[in-house]
């Protein structure tokens, strides 16, 4: 019997959804060679003629009390139409080297610039925020993100409160002092990719008094600490006031590694659409979104304005046809 690709990967999720043995799941054949060849950034990713532009500011470094011994480092993204006198909402970004590059995927703040100039997001303070490290170990880049030389395995893979505490009691409270931030925690959000992913989700899960809307990339709910077992936590708690936002490849880790048995604790994708599944049975405010990309911030990068505009759609708006401000760009004021 003649059997094609889509049959073939019909028949894979069957016998893996059945218990059937890793040695009768064989991947399916055909799969592309660069399957993130089509993610590219788009307009609202780049800088744009006449678009203010925000300033972002530090570095700045702080000390652990969660983590002894350690210290994270932190950049704070300021909107060119951020006044002190109107409390700004907040973004908080994991793996903050990544986030902020503007050479890399994902490129922040040309987002923020202009999606806040459009009014399509409220004025927004963003901080980018490393893992933590010793003094002597060196700042997370894009070729090492810190798994091998930071805290960043334990701070982003566990699921207890710590990072948490991380966000809520040593950052925030620096940065309630030097700016004027919404104590709304649905004016705040938090995000990340991969291991980032799940600590921005972990932190909105254990600290919804602060903040309530989490952005996942290609996040990791697998087995490196136990984040497979959140979908089940999920299903087993009451809901929470959270908005979220997920976004995965079908060809993300597959819980394979070179010719091993398959684990489905540790394929990335299979645990995302689980995730996804039990937020989505207990009613969760949920979007989410599945390309064909691998683990790579590609297809998050491309989709990062949509992702946003969903997160805070219901940002405060004027119907006064005759609100000419509201009706104009978002400049700055002089």
């Amino acid at each position: 019997m003649f059997v094609d690709s889509r049959m073939r990967a019909l028949l894979l999720v069957i016998f893996v959804g059945t218990g059937a043995s890793a040695a009768s799941a064989q991947p399916p054949a055909g799969l592309p060679e660069d399957p993130d060849r089509y993610y590219t950034l788009g307009p609202d990713s780049l800088p744009r003629e006449g678009v203010p532009k925000g300033e972002v500011r530090g570095p700045f470094v702080i000390p652990s009390e969660a983590y002894p011994g350690t210290q994270h480092t932190y950049w704070v993204y300021v909107p060119a139409q951020y006044n002190p006198s109107t409390p700004a909402h907040l973004m908080v970004f994991n793996d903050g080297q990544a986030f902020m590059n503007m050479e890399a995927d994902v490129r922040v703040p040309n987002v923020l610039d202009n999606l806040i100039y459009r009014r399509e997001l409220p004025v927004m303070l963003a901080v980018f925020i490393n893992p933590g490290r010793t003094p002597e170990q060196p700042e997370p880049h894009l070729k090492e993100w810190g798994d091998r030389t930071t805290n960043r395995p334990t701070e982003y893979n566990a699921l207890d409160d710590k990072y948490a505490r991380v966000i809520v009691n040593e950052l925030l409270p620096g940065l309630q002092k030097e700016y004027a931030i919404s104590p709304d925690p649905a004016h705040r959000g938090i995000g990340g990719a991969s291991s980032g992913a799940i600590a921005a989700f972990t932190v909105a899960w254990h600290r919804p008094d602060a903040f309530r809307k989490v952005l996942s990339l290609i996040g990791s709910f697998v087995d490196l600490r136990g984040g497979h077992a959140y979908a089940d936590i999920v299903r087993k708690s009451e809901a929470k006031p959270l908005r979220i936002y997920l976004q995965d490849g079908r060809n993300d880790h597959r819980g394979r590694r070179g010719e091993g048995e398959y684990d489905e604790t540790r394929d990335w994708f299979l645990q995302n659409v689980r995730l996804m599944e039990a937020l989505r049975d207990k009613g969760y405010d949920l979007n989410y979104q599945w390309g064909i990309g691998r683990h790579s911030s590609k297809h998050g990068g491309a989709i990062l304005p949509d992702m946003m505009r969903w997160l805070w759609r219901d940002h405060a708006v004027s119907v006064d046809e005759q609100d000419v401000v509201e009706r104009s760009f978002n400049a700055p004021k002089r």
